[in-house]
């Protein structure tokens, strides 16, 4: 008899466990303390700047971001290392037109957390959809983040992002043969400092 309470005993502790309560909170995005990094490379050069969000959120699960969606502002593209004011306006002009990111048509881009790993120790892998100029692809990063009272902060650098697979070809050895040193790299790199408060 003592054998069995035991039994029951166990199996009730596994049962209450399984269904233990998980305490959900969502974080809104600061669009005034957020800010995305870019940088492009060219053969002989590079170009650095910066995007906005317009909005978001982050959920975390038991105090480990578990989902989130991100809307950028495509219109707030900026450039930090030209000075010249001219050739500044020309490239923020070319990275606008339809050539890049189609401003016009699409003046937002997007990402959807689809998935949350816990790595431990303040780092998660993400994976998630994002989506530039109405294409969506499958994304996935490390990033570290840390909660501290009602503020969420999140971090990943050297974010890779393959431009080609968004339609954007201009300047791409993978789909012109002879630009030559005209070349632009595929992939643009993306460094996401995130700011969120509940």
């Amino acid at each position: 008899m003592k054998k069995i309470t035991l039994v029951i005993m166990a199996s009730v502790m596994i049962i209450a466990s399984a269904f233990k309560t998980v305490k959900f909170e969502t974080y809104k995005i600061d669009t005034q303390k957020s800010v995305i990094e870019w940088n492009g490379k060219k053969i002989g050069g590079q170009h650095n700047g910066e995007l906005r969000l317009s909005s978001g959120s982050i959920t975390t699960s038991n105090n480990v971001p578990s989902k989130g969606i991100f809307v950028i502002d495509m219109t707030t593209i900026t450039n930090k290392d030209l000075t010249d004011a001219e050739y500044n306006a020309k490239l923020l002009g070319h990275l606008k037109s339809d050539d890049f990111f189609g401003v016009s048509k699409f003046p937002t881009a997007q990402f959807v957390i689809t998935r949350i790993n816990d790595a431990k120790n303040g780092n998660i892998n993400i994976s998630g959809n994002l989506t530039i100029k109405g294409i969506t692809k499958p994304i996935t990063f490390m990033s570290a983040y840390t909660i501290n009272g009602n503020t969420l902060t999140a971090k990943a650098v050297n974010v890779k992002v393959d431009r080609t697979k968004y339609d954007i070809r201009y300047g791409s050895k993978s789909f012109f043969d002879s630009i030559g040193d005209k070349a632009i790299d595929d992939d643009f790199i993306l460094n996401i400092n995130i700011v969120a408060t509940k």
